[in-house]
């Protein structure tokens, strides 16, 4: 028997005992509503996307070919629609998740306005839309459920068996979702107290960096600070409380390390023994061996293998790292963070190179056997230009000849229609199978692509509409293509819930309720 027939079943027997008072609830009715809120609650919708996570994360060890992808979201309607097309074209979410970015929250989400991506929007925001994502996605199988029960009513037959199966197994939109808690916002009690809030709202899966929360810059930008790594662990320890104090005991931890890109820290480390981790975070720093009788007011002062060393120290109080560090900072940090608690790791890097990742993770695993990545497919690099540059670079080692390229205009349209442009291309389709394989990336993510999509989409509308076209703008550039690629909020009212709520009405007033989806409800002519 069927979770659906069990519930009718269980209802029915409720009802029975309630006597005479519960006869206008009808059990079939009461398990519909049931099926169609499978998730209580955020905890449990984190407990069941953590053990998909967990399961995705073996079935990678076992299998580089099966990575897992992600887009990300800022609104949830945005992370409703994305699953609603996934289970269209593929009929499974498998392996395929959500993003949750902190810039999109930062630029779109703040009641500041639009903000860069620094941690000044409320931290409260990013748990509240993980609630808003979830919502949606609830409300996507609410709305799936009840077309097919509306069918189930309808069928007869072996029609009725076959739609009563779609029911029972029913694929929830419900999937993962990557959350970025940025660097904590704050200590590390503030950091534990907002992934409460986090996991709380569903999250399965917290992504935290390594830099200090009040010098945050975006991963692609100047100016990043690191702090020492038992900052960093604090925070990591404090994310792993907050999953077990909530029952998430699977919950998952992604650290990223910044620092390829991140030459200052605000600190200098702890150490009390040589070799010890502060002691290797301070022999990054760049310094110059002075006497005691060199050193001006305020300077500060290392002592390290008997020598006194002053790490240079800029006009903001940050003391800079020296040049050429950075590959072997990410290492540290990677290893570091796994051997702490993180479960997966996430390397900021300024290009997609996977030669470049894949160097890093093979020293990474020398330590740490299965480390695997999260890698940020960013939309702030420039994808064409860098890979027409790397086939560029690599059919010139090669010995051929690229006299018709100039390196530098890569980018220009003149170039679209040649061999190398196709080559990278190429390169490009391929590139997540490629760092699956070479580079340990577990899960390849886009962080901002609905926010260039919607530019991308309101620019092109809105030359057409208020160009020459007008409403054929629209109908021509949006509503036709909509009817014929079968999306389904072309049907807008349904897809804001009034079918849903006709069924509740039905349910709570019988043949008295008022119904929005009469003869006269223009939706009927989708």
């Amino acid at each position: 028997m069927s979770q659906y027939q069990d519930d009718i079943k269980a209802v029915a027997g409720l009802k029975e005992q309630q006597g005479s008072a519960w006869n206008a609830i009808n059990p079939e009715s009461a398990a519909r509503m049931r099926a169609q809120n499978k998730f209580k609650t955020g905890l449990d919708i984190a407990k069941y996307t953590a053990s998909i996570m967990r399961a995705d994360m073996a079935a990678y060890d076992a299998d580089p070919s099966k990575y897992t992808q992600s887009l990300g979201c800022w609104h949830g309607f945005i992370g409703q629609q994305k699953m609603i097309s996934i289970k269209k074209h593929f009929n499974s979410t498998d392996r395929r998740y959500l993003y949750l970015s902190g810039w999109m929250v930062a630029a779109l989400r703040s009641e500041f306005g639009p903000l860069p991506d620094q941690s000044m929007h409320e931290k409260t925001a990013v748990s509240a839309l993980i609630k808003e994502l979830y919502t949606f996605l609830r409300q996507a199988d609410a709305r799936e459920l009840g077309g097919l029960f509306r069918q189930l009513d309808a069928a007869e037959g072996d029609a009725k068996a076959a739609i009563q199966a779609k029911i029972d197994g029913h694929i929830t939109h419900v999937v993962p979702i990557i959350a970025d808690i940025d660097a904590g916002f704050g200590n590390a009690e503030a950091t534990y107290l907002l992934a409460k809030q986090f996991i709380e709202a569903g999250a399965c899966c917290i992504q935290i960096e390594n830099q200090v929360s009040d010098e945050k810059q975006c991963g692609h930008q100047d100016g990043k600070v690191t702090v020492p790594h038992e900052d960093f662990l604090a925070k990591i320890r404090a994310i792993r409380y907050a999953f077990l104090e909530l029952g998430v005991d699977d919950g998952i931890i992604v650290a990223r390390t910044d620092s390829l890109g991140a030459g200052l820290t605000k600190q200098i480390a702890v150490t009390t023994t040589p070799g010890d981790l502060g002691d290797q975070y301070n022999a990054f720093l760049d310094c110059e061996e002075v006497s005691a009788d060199a050193l001006g007011n305020g300077d500060v002062i290392i002592k390290r293998e008997g020598k006194l060393l002053r790490p240079k120290r800029l006009p903001s109080n940050l003391f800079q790292f020296r040049a050429g560090t950075g590959e072997e900072r990410c290492v540290l940090d990677c290893i570091t963070s796994l051997q702490n608690g993180a479960d997966l790791l996430w390397i900021e890097t300024e290009k997609p190179h996977i030669s470049q990742i894949g160097g890093m993770v093979s020293e990474i695993r020398k330590v740490i056997p299965n480390a695997k990545l999260v890698y940020n497919n960013s939309p702030s690099f420039n994808w064409t230009l860098n890979f027409r540059q790397q086939v560029y670079d690599a059919m010139k080692a090669a010995g051929k000849d690229v006299s018709a390229y100039e390196r530098g205009q890569l980018m220009s349209v003149e170039y679209d229609n040649t061999e190398l442009a196709a080559t990278a291309d190429e390169k490009i389709r391929t590139f997540q199978a490629d760092a699956a394989r070479e580079a340990g990336i577990f899960h390849h993510l886009i962080t901002l692509p609905t926010y260039h999509t919607a530019a991308l989409s309101t620019d092109n509308l809105a030359k057409e509409y208020f160009g020459d076209q007008g409403m054929l703008g629209y109908v021509a550039g949006v509503q036709r293509k909509e009817i014929r690629q079968g999306i389904a909020c072309v049907k807008h009212q349904n897809m804001s819930g009034s079918d849903i709520g006709d069924d509740h009405k039905d349910y709570f007033s019988g043949e008295a309720a008022l119904k929005a989806a009469g003869k006269d409800n223009t939706m009927n002519q989708f």
